[in-house]
C-alpha cells in the first residue's frame, strides 16, 4: 500500500494519537475481548488488510505476510460481576487461580495498586456486542484471602448479571511530553493498525488473556496448525518502571530473555544495531533487574524475578523453534488508568517498525 510516508520517517503522528484515543474508549477486559476484537476486524479490513478470528486471536495479514511478524496482546484489566452486587478482579478469575502462591510479580503488583482504584468510574457492558449497560464507581478494594482475588464494591451495578464484564472508565491524557491511560497494551494495537494505514503488509497477531497469563497458547498453537516456525516474531507492550526518572533514562525496552527463556533472534540483533546507529536510548530489562537485584541483596531483600512474557513462554513451549524478541515502551503507574509513557518513546516505537517493515531500511537476512 503506497502512502506519502514511505521511504521516510513518520512525521505527522496526529492520526496515531486520534486512533489511539478511539481504542481506548473501547472496552476489552481480560476474558471478554471479543467486542474489542471485532472492532480492530473492521478497523483492518476497512484498509484492506485480510484477518482470521480465532478464540482468543485475531492474524492480521497483509499482501507479503512474511515481512514482518508483530504480536501485542489486547486485553486490558477490568472486573468481572460474580454474583449479586459481587465484583471480583477479571485476570485472576481468568487465570483460574491455578498459580496464586502469593509470590509471583503479578499478585504483589495487585496488592500494591489495589487502593489506586478506589473512586474510579466503570463502565458495564455485553461481552460478545460491547453494548453498554451502565456506569458505576468503585467505592472499596480488598483481597480476600480465601479466594485469593481482589474483590470491588460497586455503586451503581447492582442490576448486573453475573459474568458481566465490567471496564476502567478511560480516556487519553496529554501532558506536557507525557500520554496517560490505561496504555497496556492497547497502545500496541494501536501502533500496529497504525502500521497497516501507513504501508505494512506482514502479518500480525493481536492475543486475548495475556493478563492471565493464556496468550501464549493463541500464538503458539496458530504456528502448530499452519506448521509454521520463525525467529522473528517481534512482541510489542509496555515495559513498567518504579518512578519517570527511570522510564525517561531510556526510549525503548529490549530484553535478552525472560524467567522463561532466553531470546535467540536476529531481529534482536538488529534492533540493538540500528539504536546505537542511531542513537536512541535503550535497556534490556534482564540486564536492568539483573542490576537491581544485587543492590537488593546487599540490602538483604528479595531479589525480583525476571518476569514471565508472551514470548518467552513460546520459545519455552515451542523448544526454540519459534523465536524472536520484544519491544517495549517504558511507563509508570502500571496497570492503571494512570500508566503514563513519553510521547518521544511512542514515536520512537514507530519511526523503528516503519524503517524495519515499511522504508526497507533494515538488512533482512538472506
Amino acid at each position: 500500500m503506497a502512502n506519502s510516508f514511505q521511504n521516510e520517517p513518520i512525521k505527522n503522528f496526529v492520526p496515531f494519537f486520534d486512533l489511539l484515543k478511539q481504542l481506548i474508549r473501547v472496552p476489552s477486559v481480560t476474558g471478554a475481548e471479543h467486542s474489542f476484537l471485532l472492532y480492530l476486524k473492521r478497523e483492518l479490513e476497512e484498509i484492506g488488510i485480510s484477518t482470521q478470528y480465532y478464540d482468543g486471536l485475531l492474524v492480521a495479514s497483509g499482501n507479503n505476510p512474511k515481512n514482518g511478524m508483530l504480536s501485542a496482546h489486547i486485553d486490558r484489566h477490568g472486573v468481572i460481576c460474580t454474583g449479586p452486587d459481587e465484583f471480583q478482579f477479571a485476570a485472576f478469575l481468568a487465570k483460574n487461580q491455578s498459580d496464586l502462591k502469593g509470590n509471583s510479580l503479578s499478585e504483589q503488583t495487585y496488592q500494591l495498586i489495589a487502593s489506586r482504584y478506589i473512586n474510579q468510574q466503570v463502565q458495564a457492558y455485553e461481552p460478545y456486542s460491547g453494548l453498554y449497560l451502565g456506569i458505576g464507581k468503585i467505592v472499596d478494594v480488598y483481597i480476600d484471602k480465601r479466594v485469593d482475588n481482589l474483590f470491588f464494591k460497586i455503586d451503581g451495578l447492582s442490576h448486573l448479571l453475573p459474568g458481566t464484564p465490567v471496564a476502567f472508565s478511560d480516556k487519553l491524557k496529554k501532558q506536557d511530553d507525557l500520554i496517560s491511560a490505561q496504555l497496556d497494551n492497547v497502545i500496541s494495537a494501536a501502533i500496529i493498525i497504525y502500521l497497516y494505514q501507513n504501508g505494512y503488509q506482514g502479518t500480525a497477531f493481536f492475543t486475548a488473556q495475556e493478563e492471565a497469563g493464556k496468550s501464549w497458547r493463541y500464538v503458539y498453537e496458530w504456528f502448530k496448525k499452519n506448521e509454521l516456525n520463525t525467529d522473528e516474531l517481534l512482541v510489542l507492550d509496555t515495559s513498567p518502571f518504579d518512578t519517570r526518572a527511570e522510564a525517561d533514562a531510556m526510549q525503548i525496552v529490549l530484553r535478552n530473555q525472560d524467567a522463561n527463556a532466553k531470546f535467540k533472534s536476529v531481529i534482536l540483533k538488529q534492533l540493538k544495531q540500528y539504536c546505537r546507529k542511531n542513537k536512541i536510548d535503550f535497556i534490556c530489562k534482564d540486564k536492568f533487574i539483573q542490576e537491581k537485584n544485587k543492590i537488593r541483596k546487599e540490602k538483604g531483600q528479595e531479589p525480583l524475578t525476571l518476569g514471565s512474557t508472551e514470548l518467552g513462554r513460546i520459545v519455552k513451549e515451542s523448544k526454540g523453534l519459534i523465536q524472536g524478541t520484544t519491544l517495549q515502551i517504558p511507563t509508570t503507574g502500571y496497570h492503571t488508568v494512570e500508566e503514563t509513557a513519553s510521547i518521544k518513546s511512542v514515536k520512537t516505537v514507530i519511526n523503528i517498525l516503519s524503517d524495519f517493515y515499511i522504508n526497507n531500511k533494515i538488512e533482512k537476512k538472506v
